[in-house]
């Protein structure tokens, strides 16, 4: 047996779409967790331990195409700046060794921009339901569209999209640190153990220490964005940055970071893992 070294649209397709339902629904009580303690209402106003599933509608129906547009743009775009790289090599021309994770990190930047069409819209309507502002899922998409008489269609659309800068600004640096972690710390296993494919298990192992370093590093940044998909009423960036800093102080920008590093870390584990699973399994092909 051999493993395409080619990505497929397809594999790339499929798999993250199982990766990403995989873990948001294996680990959505830790995020409803982290997203109450980051709340300015504070972690039992917004529940507590109560309700932790509250909001998990919203998971199930954006997990699925999110992941798959990371992933379909992050093979794609790894896979176009991979052979390029080969053309130039075979053409003479040196490449240096730091061109490999510039690659891997422009191509997981362009797989969240693309991700956040369905992440960010999924993300407001799921943490106002884990924050306690509405009872499901459901009714608070209804709170939103309801505006509509008020704000017309241009004011719901901003509305589902409040986030999206501060979501694109707290992802890129994410993926920017894990997925050339998880790149390099694979490649390293492919040389040391003289196999060409690397395994769902290791996958995961290598991912869940990828995630931990990238959700330490990322977690101000994620303060923000659930500060601001959970205010009532629309703030800028600096504004609320100075509101935050103002009210509760530096630490604040810390909230949550417990259950975050556990969240993503095992996250890392079950998403990364499952996708080279089910990656590996799409892409076997008999010699």
């Amino acid at each position: 047996m051999a493993v395409s070294n080619q990505p497929s649209f397809t594999a790339a397709l499929l798999s993250g779409a199982v990766a990403g339902t995989t873990v948001d629904l294996s680990l959505y009580p830790l995020d409803t967790l982290k997203t109450r303690l980051q709340s300015s209402n504070g972690f039992l106003s917004s529940g507590g331990f109560t309700g932790i599933y509250r909001g998990v509608g919203s998971a199930i129906v954006g997990s699925a195409p999110g992941a798959a547009l990371f992933f379909c743009t992050y093979e794609s775009t790894k896979s176009f700046l991979y052979t390029r790289r080969k053309a130039q090599e075979a053409t003479g021309v040196e490449v240096g060794e730091w061109t490999a994770p510039i690659e891997h990190m422009a191509a997981a930047s362009l797989g969240e921009v693309a991700a956040c069409a369905v992440r960010v819209p999924t993300e407001v309507v799921k943490q106002r339901a884990q924050a306690g502002q509405y009872p499901s899922s459901m009714l608070a998409l209804r709170g939103i569209l309801s505006q509509y008489t008020t704000i017309g269609i241009a004011g719901v659309w901003k509305e589902m999209y409040r986030g999206w800068s501060v979501t694109i600004m707290r992802e890129v640096p994410f993926t920017v640190i894990q997925f050339p972690l998880w790149e390099s710390m694979k490649e390293y296993r492919r040389r040391t153990s003289g196999k060409e494919g690397i395994s769902g298990l290791e996958s995961a192992l290598f991912g869940s220490a990828a995630g931990a370093v990238a959700a330490a590093v990322t977690t101000p940044l994620d303060v923000l964005k659930t500060r601001m998909m959970l205010a009532k009423e629309k703030t800028a960036l600096v504004p609320l940055l100075k509101q935050i800093l103002r009210d509760s102080g530096p630490r604040a920008f810390f909230a949550g970071i417990g259950p975050r590093i556990m969240w993503i870390s095992i996250g890392g584990a079950v998403f990364l893992g499952s996708y080279q699973t089910v990656y590996n399994s799409l892409t076997v092909e008999e010699v």
